[in-house]
């Protein structure tokens, strides 16, 4: 099957129309053209990456995280990312990402599933026609009223977490939930317009934490690869699915960080 192939069938399912416009999904290295029979599913193209698609003589990585974000005016082994860039063309390896666009077309519904929410809506709208709203995160109720630190737990056991951080009283009661999988600074305003009692994301710093506080919303932070990881199982299936003769590899989960 050709790349371009495999491409139109990824944006079947996450279109690039949603993502938005700051970011840089869809083929970032390679040829269109080439014919793919193994792929390889990562979080991130780091070296590792890399160089496991190579001993693996993969000819597609797909990643979520973009390998090219910034503009790149010279491509050069001195700079880390012209190295993979190399390194992946050399051996003629496509690169695709879904970034923004898998955030609005399947993360966020798949982390709202892992956590059972019900009754549940779009929590940031960045796209919106005369059929539908989409748009970052979700915002719902959870299967049965609980603590906050009832919540942590069950975080940490759908996302399979040894530690989470939490900002807010353990004891308060938490029955609508909104949900950012990634770095959800950015829609803790959203998330207290909507009455949420607690968000739960990733990236959170301390005075993030503290001001949501002050306005009613508790934090739960479960790490930003703590919850995209899940990106990688997803796109397994989907591309098992929907194209049982591909090969396909997945990374390793193994967090980007340690905690000692």
């Amino acid at each position: 099957m050709k790349c371009y192939e495999i491409m139109e069938r990824l944006e079947e399912l996450s279109p690039t129309m949603y993502a938005e416009d700051w970011d840089n999904v869809g083929l970032l290295v390679g040829r269109r053209e080439k014919d793919v029979r193994k792929i390889y599913i990562a979080l991130d193209a780091t070296d590792e990456v890399i160089e496991e698609a190579v001993k693996l003589q993969a000819d597609m990585l797909i990643t979520h995280h973009p390998l090219i974000f910034s503009a790149l005016k010279k491509i050069q082994s001195d700079d880390y990312i012209g190295r993979r860039v190399l390194r992946l063309a050399r051996h003629d390896i496509a690169c695709y990402a879904m970034h923004t666009n898998f955030d609005i077309m399947g993360m966020a519904d798949a982390a709202a599933d892992e956590i059972g929410l019900r009754k549940r809506e779009v929590l940031d709208i960045t796209y919106e026609d005369d059929i539908a709203k989409e748009g970052i995160g979700r915002i719902g109720r959870l299967p049965q009223i609980m603590t906050l630190e009832e919540c942590a737990e069950h975080v940490k056991k759908c996302f399979q977490l040894e530690h989470v951080k939490v900002f807010g009283d353990p004891e308060a009661t938490v029955e609508t939930v909104a949900i950012c999988p990634g770095s959800g600074k950015s829609v803790v305003s959203d998330a207290v317009l909507a009455k949420a009692d607690v968000l739960i994301t990733g990236d959170i710093d301390h005075h993030t934490g503290i001001d949501a506080n002050a306005q009613g919303l508790m934090i739960i932070d479960a790490g930003h690869y703590g919850i995209e990881k899940i990106f990688i199982a997803y796109i397994k299936e989907y591309i098992h699915r929907e194209l049982p003769e591909m090969t396909v590899y997945t990374h390793p989960l193994v967090s980007p960080y340690t905690l000692m």
